[in-house]
């Protein structure tokens, strides 16, 4: 049998063998812990964010966004890829792009998986540079809320 020869995919399994074991080696509750306290920690940053009448929540009901990721509209006007080629080109920062309906509206930012808290601050850091630096219309302090928001819940 040649028609579909090739190599498997064994670098593939060797990869979901090390998740397996960095996931056993944190526990899955402080993972699940992790990805809710960076989920709200985000969320945090974009409420703030928010207030300047561009940006908003694609889930408008607070209990329903997820603790994987957190899609970020953009109101017309304003174009999502102008920012996330700042935040690639200037800063090395690569934001998810808007998906379906959503592309070209919106931008998304991951905080499941291998993330810890300084790559999601540094990536909200980033983004607030961006907004700055393209003038983009924003409440202040989108940061400072989601660091304000991890030192109350994360206990000395």
């Amino acid at each position: 049998y040649r028609k579909y020869a090739g190599t498997a995919p064994v670098h593939l399994l060797f990869a979901l063998r090390q998740a397996i074991d960095l996931l056993h080696e944190e526990g899955l509750e402080n993972a699940f812990r992790r990805h809710a306290l960076l989920g709200e920690a985000t969320r945090r940053a974009v409420g703030v964010w928010s207030e300047g009448q561009v940006l908003g929540f694609n889930v408008a009901e607070p209990h329903e966004r997820s603790n994987t990721v957190t899609t970020v509209t953009m109101t017309t006007g304003h174009d999502p890829a102008v920012l996330q080629r700042y935040c690639k080109e200037k800063c090395g920062v690569v934001l998810g792009t808007g998906i379906g309906d959503l592309s070209g509206q919106a931008f998304r930012i991951a905080h499941m998986g291998h993330v810890n808290a300084p790559m999601l601050l540094g990536t909200l850091g980033v983004i607030e540079v961006g907004l700055n630096a393209l003038k983009i219309p924003h409440g202040k302090g989108g940061l400072e809320a989601a660091v304000s928001y991890l030192g109350e819940q994360v206990a000395v």
